[in-house]
Formats: structure tokens, sequence, C-alpha cells
């Protein structure tokens, strides 16, 4: 299930755990569910976002073993908090500073390159998120992957679309729309959310990321 409601105590407490739990990324052996309590931490309490972007660049800078997986636990994360908040202006610049002097020019052709060049792009399209990224969108953002949703259209199969985190309802709608060949349909068309209790339109700029996550 999603994360649910949590309660904090003061932000330097929440700091210090965060810290702590980013101790821990580097000896787990699936960081997943840690990544998504980093994340949902964040969304809950943003003061913290600049710090754990510091303590991220902190800990791939000069790492012991650089490409080890515990090294690429820490990428991975900065690869979800890419894909899910902004830093301010100056921590930007630094982490930009980091992935290209640091990281790509340092160690071309390597997977933290590759992991360095995804989050470049990913701060580029990044906006708000209103959930943090469910397990399966981390898995396969650990990966650079794009996901696959799976639309059910009226009277045709279901169409299967890959999408990133930063993909709009609209983007989907747009491309089912081409698929199914009707381009030139003078009606509108738009994505439904559909649960047991209730079916409503998705908003045409609300992200599908979160809405899968409120379906996980």
């Amino acid at each position: 299930t999603a994360p649910g409601p949590r309660s904090y105590t003061t932000l330097r407490d929440e700091a210090v755990k965060l810290f702590n739990s980013l101790q821990q990324l580097e000896a787990q052996r699936d960081p997943v569910p840690l990544i998504q309590g980093v994340l949902q931490t964040c969304l809950d309490l943003p003061p913290l976002v600049d710090e754990i972007y510091c303590q991220l660049v902190k800990q791939t800078t000069e790492p012991p073993a650089p490409g080890e997986p515990g090294d690429l636990h820490y990428w991975q994360l900065l690869t979800c908090m890419s894909c899910t908040f902004l830093p301010s202006p100056p921590v930007l610049r630094f982490l930009r500073f980091h992935l290209d002097r640091r990281t790509e020019s340092c160690f071309p052709a390597s997977e933290m390159a590759k992991y360095a060049s995804f989050i470049r792009e990913a701060l580029g399209k990044t906006r708000g998120r209103e959930c943090v990224p469910s397990l399966e969108e981390i898995l396969v953002l650990t990966r650079r992957q794009e996901m696959v949703c799976t639309v059910h259209c009226p009277g045709a199969a279901a169409c299967s679309v890959a999408i990133s985190s930063h993909t709009t309802a609209e983007e989907v709608a747009r491309e089912l729309v081409s698929r199914l060949g009707l381009s030139q349909s003078p009606n509108l068309f738009a994505l439904y959310e559909q649960s047991r209790l209730r079916e409503q339109p998705v908003g045409s700029s609300t992200l599908l990321a979160d809405v899968l996550t409120r379906f996980e």
C-alpha cells in the first residue's frame, strides 16, 4: 500500500532520521521501500528537500567504490528525487555542476554517468508531484526505464502506453486518439479514473504517475 499519514517531530530531528536512512541505503538489498520512505518525508516536509539533495551530492562525490551497488543506491535515490522534487535554485546549480563536471566528465560511459544524464534531463521536466512515486515507479526509475500504463478504451481492446514520471493525461489521450485513428473526429477525448466507488475525469495536466500511485 502507499505510505499513509505520518507524525513528525522537529525538522532537525527528521533531518537526522533521514541522514540515518541514507547511511542504511548503501547496505540495502532492496532499496525501493527505503527510497519511498525518504521521498514521503520530503513530500510531507518540503524544507528537507534541499537537505537531502545536498546529502546525496556529498555521498556521490568521490565514493570509495564508484559504480558498486552501494554507490548506485545513492544514484537511484537521486534519480527518484529528481523526478519528484525540484531543489532551490542555488542547490539546483550546484547539483548540475556535480552531474556534469564531477560525474559525466570524470566517469564517462559509467553507470554513474548514465544516471547523471538521466537526472539532468528529468530536472528539466519535473514539477510538483501530488504523491510520491509508487513502488513500481521507483523500481523502473532505478533502472532508468519507463512504466507501462494500461488504458481501457470504449469499443476497443486495452491499450498499453509507455509513460515517464512527467507524462500528463493529455499527452496519453493524444497518443491514444492517434493510435485509434480518431484524429479527425470532432469529439473531445479525456482519460477517466475508475474505482469501485466512483468514476471521474483525469485533469489534462495531471501526471499519470500520480494516478497510478493512488491506485497502488
